[in-house]
Formats: structure tokens, sequence, C-alpha cells
């Protein structure tokens, strides 16, 4: 029963993704510990449509030593080091989310940095910008778990990466909080293309008014986040069945 619920949570967190701009087309996954050697994981397939339309067939248990995958129709993501190496170094986080978000990779092409130049209007992207979103300069398809050491070292013990010309990794505690990170930074890099192409320069709110932000790591705001956007999966007719 947890582990149906989970591909269920997987599924719906990879359609909100798609549903919310963080992936164009097929790409993109999320994972989620089931215990030191499994993990389940959004998996290709031959019959999948995509990341809008994943379902819980779709997310499948893997063996997170050697990648193999419970199901003969499916195989690992490509970049499953991701997944196996976050998983592997980061004791804290169960979830892990990683996307191809065109206005996060423009943005960051286009020489912005990500400030926090929302306040209100998006505390928890204040927040992750404040403390720094860093960026992995390298634009290689994670395939190798030495790559995937290389791009840790960029995210750190922090909630998100940003990986130059590829999109974006984020972890969480759970599927929810991985999905919230990957929104608001989504948000936040659409914010600063919205200032830059107005002729306007990307500037961090004040320091008085950051220490006036609550602190949303302590509250319920990654669950608030997704029951909003599962409901509009549901407005639009893409809720997940089974």
């Amino acid at each position: 029963m947890i582990e149906a619920a989970l591909r269920r949570k997987i599924a719906t967190g990879c359609r909100i993704m798609a549903h919310q701009g963080l992936s164009e087309d097929i790409l993109g996954h999320i994972s989620v510990r089931l215990d030191a050697t499994r993990a389940l994981v959004r998996c290709r397939g031959a019959h999948e449509q995509g990341l809008l339309f994943t379902t819980p067939d779709d997310v499948r248990t893997v063996n997170l030593v050697d990648g193999s995958v419970d199901h003969a129709d499916y195989e690992a993501p490509s970049e499953l080091p991701i997944h196996t190496e976050t998983l592997a170094a980061r004791a804290d986080i169960d979830a892990v989310l990683h996307a191809h978000p065109p206005w996060v990779i423009a943005v960051d092409l286009a020489g912005h940095p990500f400030v926090p130049l929302v306040g209100a209007y998006n505390i928890l992207a204040a927040k992750m910008a404040k403390s720094g979103i860093p960026v992995f300069a390298r634009s290689a398809l994670i395939r190798r778990p030495e790559l995937a050491r290389e791009m840790l070292e960029c995210l750190g013990s922090g909630p998100a990466c940003l990986m130059r010309g590829h999109g974006v990794t984020t972890v969480g505690a759970t599927v929810e909080e991985a999905v919230a990170r990957a929104l608001a930074i989504n948000s936040l890099a659409k914010m600063t293309a919205r200032v830059t192409s107005m002729g306007g320069t990307p500037e961090p709110i004040s320091e008085s008014d950051m220490d006036e932000l609550p602190d949303l790591a302590a509250g319920s705001n990654p669950r608030l986040v997704w029951q909003h956007y599962e409901q509009r999966l549901a407005h639009d007719g893409l809720s997940v069945e089974g």
C-alpha cells in the first residue's frame, strides 16, 4: 500500500512538473528512497507518453547498486546516477527531482544571477535565492557516477543545484518538498526574465524585508503548494489514476 501510494505521488509530481513548464516533452524524473538499496524512480518505457502523462506504472523499483529495474518493459533513466549518488550522499533527504525547465536554463545562460528580487510574492524562492542557488557549470548528460559526484560537490548540503545548459536538480525530505523547490526556482527564473526583458536589473530585496519573511521550511508550505497544483491537474483533467 505504501509503495502504491508513492508511485502515484511520483506520477503526480511528474505531471505537475510538465504542467507547470518544468519540462517541454519527455525529459525529467523523480525518485524516492525505499531503503538502503532500492528506490522508486520514474523510468523509461516503450509505452510511455511523456512526463505530462506519467502513470504509476511508469514508476518502477530500481536497485540503487546495479541500476536494475523490476519490470522488463522499463529501463532506468540514463541519468540514474543523479538519483543513486544523491541518495547515497544525502541521508537528510529521501526525494530527488531532475528537470529541464526552459526559463531556468535561459536565465542562467543569459548570465543573470538568481537573486532574491522578490519577497512576499514567492517566499520560498526568496529564501532559496538568499541562501544561494549554486550552478554546476557542465552541460554533460549525467550518465556516470563520477559526473554525478561532481554535481554533488556543487549541490553540497543545499536544496537545489542549477545545471548550466541542462536543467535543475532539487531534493527534499518528500516528493512535495522537492517539487515545491523546483517550482519556486522556475517562478524566480520567470520573474527575472520579465524584469530583464523590460530593461530592468534584478536587485535583491533589502535585508530588513528579508528578515520579515517567515521560515517556510518549518511549516506546511510544500504540502499546500502540492495540493494546489494537484487540484490544477484535476481541473484540467490530468489527475493520476490508480
